[in-house]
């Protein structure tokens, strides 16, 4: 067996069954579970119509790149989203299963094994696929904490030059999982610097970009952010985004890859190979969501109304404020995040996620702990209960 394995810890929600093993929640309140980024919105009439009216497609072996069809729809959301020229379909976008599993692939295909301590950055706290894909890669990660004293940014400046000289890979997530920062135009001029002086790949983890609460401000985009500064061959960097979130169909397992054409060539080149082909039934349906607007308004829509109906509520009793977009609220906890998350499971039968579970320890210091993630995926009076059931828990540990 691969040795790395032995390096991976367990994923957090493995974590979370341990924590609450043989501990039965107070029978006297339904469950809500809001640990987990699992939409719950309904999907589009649209999107599933045109699943099904597709089935006929599961006769045919579909083709790596993808349909030609779903390639320009990519492309032409980009466009639009963006506001750059569309990326070329032959050479710049790759249709993928989802931006978890192309985030996983992605280190596999980048990192060059034949070069000593090749390390993989990442934000801390942070989505654990990044971890995962840089240990079974044979990498070392490094970790970048963010915390409220450096407002959630990953602070470059801080990387030692020996750390610099042998990073291949960066992983970002802007809006970030779980805080929901944004990063700025200052912030990516800063690492196209740093990977123009050191030859890194930027891999942009932006599948939270389309969850926002201001229509007139979405979020500021990698590849928006490269033609911004002049990069429009987009060098060194590929976004990753996903509709599971934006059009609530993560079981679809849909997403797509975009920017520098060389590492595009080369990653469909090992695409090929990992025998991970879109359904094309998938692919009609994908088309679909990322040609229609309408639906992901209305989905912002939703995420508005309960960040206003829950923010002020918990704000009363915890240390969160709303994020830049996302659908987390990163929750400042007055005891143990675990012990936190475990009480409250206990008592009013609601399961958060413990910070320090998306994190590890980086100079001294779990940035998670003392935070849980508060997902507000369920509908709103499942998420308007839950803020007063942890309202309770907190006034009764006070």
């Amino acid at each position: 067996m691969n040795p790395n394995l032995n390096h991976l810890h367990s994923y957090p929600f493995q974590k979370l069954r341990e924590l609450f093993h043989g501990t039965t929640p107070n029978p006297a309140y339904s469950p809500v579970n809001l640990s987990i980024g699992e939409p719950k919105h309904a999907t589009p009439a649209f999107i599933t119509q045109t699943l099904t009216d597709h089935l006929a497609g599961l006769a045919n072996y579909p083709t790596t790149q993808g349909s030609e069809a779903l390639r320009q729809s990519i492309a032409g959301w980009v466009a639009r989203r963006y506001k750059v020229p569309a990326p070329d379909i032959g050479r710049q976008v790759l249709p993928v299963n989802g931006s978890r599993e192309a985030l996983f692939a992605f280190a596999q295909a980048v990192i060059d094994t034949t070069r000593t301590q090749a390390v993989v950055i990442s934000p801390n706290p942070f989505y654990q696929i990044y971890e995962g894909t840089a240990l079974l890669a044979g990498a070392v990660p490094h970790y970048l904490n963010t915390l409220p004293e450096n407002g959630y940014s990953m602070e470059f400046d801080q990387v030692p030059e020996d750390v610099w000289q042998h990073t291949q890979l960066v992983y970002v997530c802007s809006p970030g999982n779980p805080t929901g920062k944004v990063m700025d135009l200052a912030e990516w001029e800063r690492l196209f610097e740093l990977s123009d002086r050191y030859h890194f790949v930027i891999a942009s983890d932006e599948c939270y970009s389309e969850i926002y609460p201001d229509e007139d401000q979405p979020p500021l985009g990698g590849l928006e952010a490269a033609y911004r500064l002049g990069r429009h061959d987009y060098r060194r960097m590929v976004m990753f985004s996903s509709l599971s979130k934006r059009s609530n169909v993560p079981g679809m397992r849909s997403g797509f890859v975009a920017g520098d054409a060389e590492i595009i060539e080369k990653f469909l080149l090992y695409r090929t190979y990992h025998g991970c082909a879109m359904n094309p039934a998938v692919q009609a349906a994908s088309a679909a969501a990322w040609n229609d607007e309408a639906h992901v308004r209305e989905n912002r829509r939703l995420y508005r109304e309960k960040f206003a109906a829950v923010t002020p509520l918990l704000q009363e009793v915890l240390a969160v404020d709303q994020p830049d977009a996302a659908f987390y609220l990163w929750a400042r906890t007055p005891m143990s995040d675990r012990d936190f998350a475990l009480g409250l499971y206990r008592d009013y039968n609601v399961t958060l996620l413990p910070g320090s579970f998306l994190a590890r320890e980086a100079r001294g210091i779990n940035p998670g702990e003392h935070f849980v993630r508060i997902a507000l995926v369920a509908p709103m009076a499942e998420c308007l209960d839950a803020a007063q059931r942890i309202r309770a828990f907190v006034n009764k540990i006070r």
